[in-house]
This record gives C-alpha cells, sequence and structure tokens, in this order.
C-alpha cells in the first residue's frame, strides 16, 4: 500500500471540487494519504495574512471564519512532520540548486522518509528533484 502525500495545489482543487482529482482523493482510505505539514502553513499563513489586514470587522469575521473552515478542513488527513531527517534531506537538495521554491523543497523532502508518492500538478519542479516520486491526479 502506497502513502499519497497531497501537495498545496491538489487541495486546493479538491476543496473546489475538481471532477477528476475528488474522486482519486475520496477513493484513499485515510491511512493511504497524508498533507505535509508544510502545504498546512502555506494554507493557513494565508488566513493569518487577511486577519492581520483586515480593516472592518466584516472582513475580520470573514478571515476567521475561513481560518476556522480550513482547520477543520485539514485535519482529515494525516499530517507528516518536517523531522530532522527531512530537513537534513531538504538542505541536500537545497545544494544541488534543482532551481525548486524552498517550500517545494521542503515538501519534496517530506515525501521519501515515508516512502510516499507525491500528488501534485507541478510535476515541472517536482521532477527535477531526484528520486521523487510524483503523479498528477488533475490530468
Amino acid at each position: 500500500m502506497s502513502l499519497y502525500i497531497l501537495d498545496t495545489d491538489v487541495l486546493t482543487l479538491y476543496r473546489r471540487g475538481h471532477a477528476l482529482l475528488v474522486p482519486r482523493v475520496d477513493s484513499r482510505t485515510a491511512t493511504e494519504t497524508a498533507i505535509p505539514v508544510v502545504t498546512v502553513e502555506e494554507q493557513l499563513s494565508g488566513w493569518y495574512t487577511l486577519i492581520r489586514q483586515a480593516k472592518v470587522p466584516k472582513d475580520t469575521a470573514h478571515a476567521y471564519l475561513r481560518l476556522a473552515s480550513t482547520v477543520r478542513f485539514l485535519g482529515r488527513w494525516q499530517i507528516l512532520s518536517l523531522t530532522e531527517p527531512a530537513i537534513a534531506c531538504f538542505e541536500s537538495l537545497k545544494a544541488l540548486k534543482l532551481n525548486v521554491g524552498g517550500s517545494d523543497l521542503r515538501i519534496a523532502a517530506i515525501a521519501p522518509e515515508h516512502g510516499g508518492i507525491l500528488v501534485s500538478r507541478n510535476l515541472r519542479d517536482f521532477q527535477r528533484v531526484p528520486g521523487l516520486i510524483v503523479e498528477d491526479w488533475s490530468a
């Protein structure tokens, strides 16, 4: 049984009801899917920014409502931490100068520790990472 690690872009599509992606994600058991903690950070940081920038009560309330909704949504998956071995892997990948962003490299460093397959639309960047298995379920 493989562990499918869902990237941030996949969660966004899932939440929007993407016709091809939703059935593939939903057909997996809870033990077959996970999300990296970096994805949690990316999902929540946007709402934190909106909360800090809100000028009127309506905007503040909306941002907190979306934050709470996002937390509940993310809570349905197991969350994979960025461990010390994953950080070491990240540093090694960074030294290769793969032209891949820091958050994506952190996600790429988490997947091998769990023997996981990364599910992402960002094949262009993730396929540059040696040994990383990546699939696009949106196509």
